[in-house]
């Protein structure tokens, strides 16, 4: 399923695979990514006005910045993120960082062939 979901590289040095969007397999409330972030990379500080968010480390270690605290994440750390607060995650190893994402209620997804780019994104 990875190597064919639809894929939002960033340019920051992380991509963001969409596993479930709205409306996929009947989902009407949740958003699922799968994000790797390539080392010494950071996703650019932004927020969510509507949506809280979960992060699941599947591998690598990092800095996750949530409402102006930031703390050490590793393999099998949740974390969570309430609507509105800004964040960011930034890998801090020379390895790969691996996490899943789960947003609810989902953001809006354009998805075009194999990529996809989420809407309605601030920074700060």
């Amino acid at each position: 399923m990875l190597a064919s979901s639809p894929r939002n590289e960033r340019g920051d040095g992380q991509v963001s695979h969409l596993l479930l969007a709205e409306g996929q397999f009947g989902s009407r409330r949740l958003c699922i990514t799968w994000v790797e972030c390539q080392p010494h990379s950071q996703q650019p500080l932004h927020r969510h006005s509507t949506q809280e968010q979960a992060y699941v480390i599947v591998r690598g270690q990092g800095q996750m910045l949530v409402g102006g605290e930031e703390r050490a994440v590793g393999e099998g750390t949740m974390v969570f993120i309430p609507a509105g607060a800004e964040h960011a995650i930034r890998n801090t190893s020379a390895e790969l960082l691996v996490y899943v994402s789960a947003t609810a209620p989902p953001f809006a997804a354009a998805i075009s062939g194999r990529s996809w780019e989420p809407q309605r994104i601030t920074a700060p």
